[in-house]
Formats: C-alpha cells, sequence, structure tokens
C-alpha cells in the first residue's frame, strides 16, 4: 500500500526530533516541505527527492504529498513543530474528506487508498514553556490571530472565553507584516480578566541558533516586541515569574499549595 507520513520536525533543534520522525524520513524517498524545514532537518534528508513549496501554497503541498503517495512512492510531508496543530495534517485530511465526500473540484479517488501516519513532535508552545519552566503547568489553550482563514469576530470571542475561564493561553500567528493590530487587542481584552503583572514570555525563533527569550508582563506586552517568529504565551492570574539570582522561572500552580 502507498505510504504517506505526516512527519512534525519539531521547533528547530535536531535533537528535539522525535526519533520515529527521523525513522519516517529515513523511509521516504520523497519530501515535501517549506525549504527551511529541511534545511533545519539537516543531513538526514540527504539523498531524498526535495519538494520545496513556499509559504502560501500550503494546499498545493498537501495535494502533492498525497499525489506522490498514491503513485507509490513513500513520501513524508513536513511541518515544523507538531504537524497536527496549525500546521498540514488537517489540511491532508481535509482534503480527503472532500474526496469522500465528492466535493473537490479535481477528482482524486487513488488519495484514498493512501495509508496514512502522523507523527507527532513537540510543539513551539512546549518549547517556550520548557525554556522558562512550567508555564504550561495548569489549563491551557491555544489560539492563532491570523484572520486569514478564521473571522476576527470569531476569534475575539475564544478571547473572551479565554479570558473567563482563566487558561493560560499560547498565541500562535501573533503578528505579519500586514496583521500587527491583533496582539495588542488580544492584550486589553485579556487585561478585562486577569492582572496587570501577568508574566507573558516573548520565545522567538525557539531553539534555534538566534533564540531569545524575553519576560514581560501582560500590560508592557507590545506588537513592536513580537513578529512571526514569536511564540507569545500569556500566563493565568496564579502564574509566577520567580527571579532566582541570574536564573528566571515562570510556573503556573495546580493547587499543590494546599498540601505542602
Amino acid at each position: 500500500m502507498s505510504k504517506l507520513y505526516l512527519v512534525s520536525a519539531g521547533p528547530g533543534d535536531k535533537d528535539l526530533v522525535a526519533p520515529k520522525a527521523i525513522k519516517a524520513i529515513q523511509n521516504s524517498s520523497e519530501l515535501v516541505a517549506y525549504g527551511l524545514y529541511l534545511t533545519l532537518l539537516g543531513d538526514v534528508c540527504d539523498g531524498k527527492n526535495h519538494h520545496d513549496l513556499p509559504l502560501g501554497e500550503e494546499i498545493e503541498r498537501a495535494r502533492l504529498a498525497l499525489t506522490l503517495a498514491a503513485s507509490g512512492k513513500t513520501t513524508s510531508l513536513i511541518s515544523s513543530g507538531d504537524i497536527g496543530i496549525y500546521a498540514m495534517a488537517t489540511l491532508v485530511f481535509e482534503l480527503l474528506d472532500q474526496q469522500l465526500n465528492q466535493s473537490d473540484i479535481q477528482s482524486h479517488p487513488e488519495w484514498l487508498t493512501v495509508d496514512i501516519e502522523v507523527v507527532p513532535g513537540i510543539s513551539a508552545m512546549q518549547a517556550g514553556a520548557s525554556r522558562v519552566g512550567a508555564m504550561l503547568g495548569h489549563d491551557f489553550c491555544t489560539i492563532s490571530l491570523s484572520d486569514l482563514l478564521t473571522p476576527w469576530q470569531t476569534i475575539e470571542k475564544r478571547l473572551h472565553a479565554c479570558g473567563q475561564g482563566d487558561f493560560v493561553v499560547s498565541f500562535y500567528n501573533p503578528r505579519s507584516q500586514k496583521r500587527d493590530w491583533q496582539i495588542n487587542t488580544a492584550r486589553d481584552i485579556l487585561l478585562q480578566y486577569r492582572p496587570a503583572s501577568t508574566p507573558v514570555l516573548l520565545g522567538r525563533q525557539l531553539t534555534r541558533e538566534d533564540e531569545t527569550i524575553t519576560i514581560t508582563t501582560l500590560d508592557q506586552l507590545d506588537a513592536a516586541d513580537v513578529d512571526m517568529f514569536t511564540l507569545v504565551c500569556v500566563g493565568n492570574s496564579e502564574s509566577r515569574h520567580i527571579i532566582n539570582g541570574s536564573s528566571q522561572w515562570i510556573y503556573t500552580p495546580r493547587g499543590y499549595r494546599k498540601k505542602l
């Protein structure tokens, strides 16, 4: 049976790529990805056929991976972080769903014969949390601030729900050249529900050579300090920022203090 691996490449550090992801790539002859991901993976991608499609061509990437796999070529479709979190896995299954419901303009019944295996990985929010301690130690959520695929009204509703539920929140797609106001709006909404002193993590290029980690507060969060390579994680009303000499940590307690 034809095989398609949906491979998670992790946040950038090769040491954080799961062994199962490495094995999937080694088993594949075709690698489909945004070129940067192949570069970060390094020599494990040597000797493979690279299909490098730029940002913005996600649908074409998913179609190509399915087509290559359906033709009998073992294929890996690769995303950074976890491929099931704001990444390519959901698009592959959406294309298959369209085929099953015959709602796709182009019919590709051969895609339905492909054996698909999803290989999980470490997401940006997990990598960021590990850099500062245990920020995701209690209930948390993720919200993408990109309104390219989701109406802003829906995103705003989720922001209020996050605030009312007092969730730690990791923001994906916080800012781009054309979207520079959403993160400040998100900040203002959360300030209605939690203290101005709430700790905030800004993790840019997490686990990569040019990584930067900044700890700030919710009232000081500003779009000028954020770009598309930055993960923004906002603590809940109980999250704590502690300083021990040159070390700084953020943790979100679960309630063990009552038992200590």
